[in-house]
């Protein structure tokens, strides 16, 4: 299965108040690994940035005023997802954005959700951790996943540790180094990983468990004392 892990960075928190996309980022997994082909673009929004948005990515009016338009992308990032399930932390967030994006365009191609399937992860970790923090600081800290270069929000670094932390929580262990995180697995590590791995599925029934009666107990302790020594002692004689 073909899955991407996307993020973005805004101007502001909503869409439906013209804020806009400024950075997406977005890592390929194929099978529960990571390939190395990414897709990464800063954008220039047309617009002013919010002060809170600024100091949550460090990104600037100056430093983006000369990057491409949405429109001028999306093609590249339609056709780099198209057909994949999208990973992303509290979805709804980003798909509401790159919604907004796209009906801006002319002609409009349509919503996200006419191209891919999302996978939510924040619903995820709720589920999985009812009552627990969700963010995700929060779960590379319960995975034990290095989030320590996440000084500032960044959309392609999210993206990399989003990863990491998606497949820690579905029970993957296929890690993305994020110094070179965009080189394949060597073929020495992918010769030491299991080729399939089978997972008991989260509904099944509850397993039986038969334990011994008092008559099981008495029948093996006359056993023990038996043929015991046969063990302890070395051979019978």
């Amino acid at each position: 299965m073909r899955q991407i892990v996307l993020d973005t960075e805004t101007t502001g928190l909503e869409p439906a108040q013209g804020h806009r996309i400024i950075e997406i980022g977005c890592v390929e997994l194929i099978g529960r690994r990571p390939t190395g082909r990414s897709f990464h673009r800063y954008l220039n929004p047309e617009r002013a940035l919010d002060p809170g948005a600024v100091e949550v990515h460090g990104l600037t009016e100056a430093f983006l005023a000369d990057k491409p338009r949405f429109a001028e992308v999306a093609d590249e990032l339609l056709e780099f997802i198209r057909g994949a399930e999208l990973v992303i932390h509290n979805a709804a967030f980003d798909t509401g954005f790159l919604d907004a994006e796209l009906a801006r365009l002319k002609p409009a191609p349509g919503r996200i959700a006419d191209f891919c399937p999302v996978l939510d992860t924040l619903k995820l970790a709720r589920e999985l951790h009812p009552g627990a923090r969700a963010s995700l600081d929060a779960l590379c800290r319960r995975y034990g996943i290095d989030n320590s270069q996440r000084e500032l929000d960044g959309a392609l670094l999210d993206a990399r540790i989003l990863a990491d932390v998606y497949l820690a929580m579905t029970g993957g262990q296929v890690a993305m180094a994020l110094d070179g995180a965009d080189a394949p697995a060597s073929a020495a590590a992918r010769s030491a990983e299991p080729e399939a791995v089978v997972r008991i599925a989260a509904g099944r029934p509850a397993l039986r468990v038969i334990r011994a009666t008092a008559a099981d107990l008495e029948a093996d302790e006359r056993l023990q004392a038996l043929f015991g020594h046969r063990f302890e002692g070395g051979p019978a004689a």
